[in-house]
């Protein structure tokens, strides 16, 4: 029997009706957004908004007590092609090979009109 968790993480908390991550039968759910503690997008642009995402990413990670070793799958969503090569080269600080299978969309707009980047990741979370 799956029994669905919600992870608990100093994120900002939102008022959609939503969990930053979630496990289920040893696996992590997890989408994260480039905003601050406040629950405001950084500004800056894309390298910004990446390393927050990023960053708010290993945050629940360590708040499920995996690290970035153990995310299985990511799916990038971009606003524009051209980003894709700076949210390579930060992602690249992350991980580690073997790195998680990954797929990159780009999309007309995000939740945020201002976001730039969100990203959906699938991990191995602890027993």
């Amino acid at each position: 029997m799956s029994t669905k968790k919600a992870i608990k993480t100093d994120l900002f908390e939102s008022s959609s009706p939503l969990e930053w991550a979630i496990t289920s039968n040893n696996t992590l759910y997890t989408a994260q957004i480039p905003i601050d503690k406040n629950g405001i997008v950084v500004e800056g642009g894309i390298e910004e908004q990446t390393r927050q995402t990023m960053n708010n990413l290993v945050h629940t990670l360590e708040s499920a007590g995996v690290t970035t070793n153990e995310v299985l799958q990511v799916l990038i969503y971009v606003t524009k092609r051209d980003y894709l090569s700076v949210v390579n080269k930060i992602y690249a600080e992350y991980f580690e090979a073997p790195y998680p299978n990954r797929a990159a969309v780009v999309v007309a707009g995000l939740a945020r009109e201002n976001m730039l980047v969100e990203l959906v990741v699938y991990a191995q979370a602890s027993k």
